[in-house]
């Protein structure tokens, strides 16, 4: 352990979950060591400091999940406050005990700091309650996914969230509407996915033979003339899996700026529909530490919602006519 001004500062060993992975090594380490002197990361990774499973990489290695990092300890510079994360509203808390918490994420608010993003939800949480010595994301939520988030408040619990999400014991459902009239009551979508970078950099995923094997479980819910909408549970969490496997499927979510219809999505943004409709809604599992069963259900926001009675309204006038 290393002691800079008079504050023990220990080695970290981060293990590289799927929104991780296909990252480079010197990106990685710049996203998470906020403050760090970018010259100071690139001489830890030529000295062979940071070491991944064991061994020295090229600042060029891409992660992989499951990959064991060790980081050293790095001393950061003087901390800018202008940087720190502002306390601003308090985050919608569904749960909490000892070991964990389950928040309402806003639409909007990324998950951590990090591609162009100063703050996110987890600083805002350590900002807002600073007196926890612990506060790590047990899963992730697109920036644009509003709803159920869980955060753990000690390292057994966030272990064993991520051996249960791993193994699939963490059920997810999540609310989305699609455009055309979805047929199936219940239907199972098993289509490997496959991540890469486009030419600019930007990671996107595709349905690939190459890819890691995903299966998301759509149930149709309402149904009106020119659009659907479906609770879709998560067996697997890839990156990107519903949005992926719908738009694979023919029906991209509404308002999904990466793999929807985009001459759609501006016609609904007019009507009222701002951001992707996704909603993470239901969440399920067994307290990481006691054993007991645990259900949280998050009603779709007011935005949502409120494109939904639009619905209503126009189809009710259509009925009308």
């Amino acid at each position: 352990m290393t002691t800079i001004d008079g504050k023990a500062i220990a080695v970290r060993h981060e293990r590289i979950d799927d929104a991780a992975a296909g990252q480079r090594i010197d990106n990685y380490l710049l996203r998470i060591a906020k403050g760090v002197p970018k010259s100071h990361v690139y001489r830890i990774l030529r000295s062979g400091e940071v070491r991944v499973n064991g061994r020295r990489v090229q600042q060029t290695y891409r992660l992989v999940e499951g990959d064991e990092v060790r980081i050293p300890p790095l001393r950061v510079a003087e901390p800018a406050r202008a940087r720190a994360a502002p306390a601003g509203q308090p985050l919608p808390v569904v749960y909490e005990d000892d070991a964990l918490l389950v928040i309402d994420k806003p639409s909007g608010k990324a998950v951590h700091g990090g591609s162009g993003v100063s703050y996110g939800v987890i600083e805002q949480l350590r900002a807002q309650r600073p007196e926890l010595r612990m506060l790590e994301l047990a899963h992730r939520l697109d920036r644009e996914t509003s709803g159920l988030l869980i955060v753990a408040k000690k390292r057994s619990a966030l272990t064993a969230l991520h051996d249960m999400l791993r193994e699939g014991k963490v059920e997810k459902r999540y609310l989305t509407l699609v455009p055309g009239r979805w047929a199936n009551p219940l239907q199972h979508v098993k289509a490997p996915l496959h991540k890469y970078l486009t030419a600019e950099g930007e990671r996107r995923v595709r349905v690939s033979e190459e890819g890691k094997a995903a299966h998301s479980v759509m149930r149709l819910i309402r149904r009106w003339r020119d659009f659907s909408l479906l609770e879709v549970e998560l067996k697997t969490g890839r990156t990107h899996q519903i949005r992926v496997h719908l738009a694979h499927l023919g029906f991209p979510l509404c308002g999904d700026d990466k793999y929807g219809d985009f001459a759609l999505n501006k016609r609904l943004e007019g009507e009222g529909l701002k951001r992707m409709f996704l909603h993470a809604a239901q969440l399920s599992f067994k307290h990481p530490i006691s054993g007991e069963t645990l259900a949280f259900a998050s009603p779709l926001p007011p935005d949502l919602k409120g494109f939904v009675d639009h619905l209503d309204a126009a189809e009710k006038a259509h009925t009308h006519d």
